[in-house]
């Protein structure tokens, strides 16, 4: 008697990810999200190289001419197009990470941010402004303006 009136408890199941996740469509919030998270560990692994950069270019006029050599001639046995994409990484990464924190302090404090459609048109502003502040910083960066 006790059986039948037990509600049958829901059954839960491991995913697997390579069957599981590919079909999964990811809400774009979630994928700012992740893209902010991926920021954060790109910016901390680069550290070095950030505190480099400020130390070099800051120290003397000699050490600028040598931090301007290392974006023009290269660095160790890196040309200078692969230190300017590791430094265009740098900076889509603390762009978006900025305004990635910035929507997440918003969402936070205004109630009203809390809703579906506001997650998504906050995530798409993040999206487009991040890439646009990118494409303008990296067209700096490489020399076209």
């Amino acid at each position: 008697m006790t059986t039948e009136l037990a509600k049958k408890r829901p059954e839960f199941r491991n995913i697997n990810a390579f069957n599981d996740l590919p079909a999964y469509r990811w809400p774009l919030a979630s994928i700012v999200s992740g893209m902010h998270r991926i920021s954060g560990i790109l910016m901390f692994v680069l550290m070095p190289f950030i505190i480099w950069m400020f130390d070099t270019s800051v120290t003397s006029e000699f050490s600028f001419a040598r931090f301007k050599a290392a974006f023009n001639a290269g660095l160790w046995f890196f040309p200078g197009w692969i230190v300017k994409l590791v430094a265009l990484a740098l900076i889509w990464a603390f762009v978006h990470h900025l305004i990635a924190g910035l929507r997440h302090l918003w969402t936070d404090v205004s109630h009203a941010a809390v809703s579906k459609a506001s997650g998504r048109q906050s995530a798409l502003f993040t999206l487009v402004a991040s890439t646009l502040l990118t494409l303008v910083l990296g067209a700096k960066l490489f020399g076209l303006y």
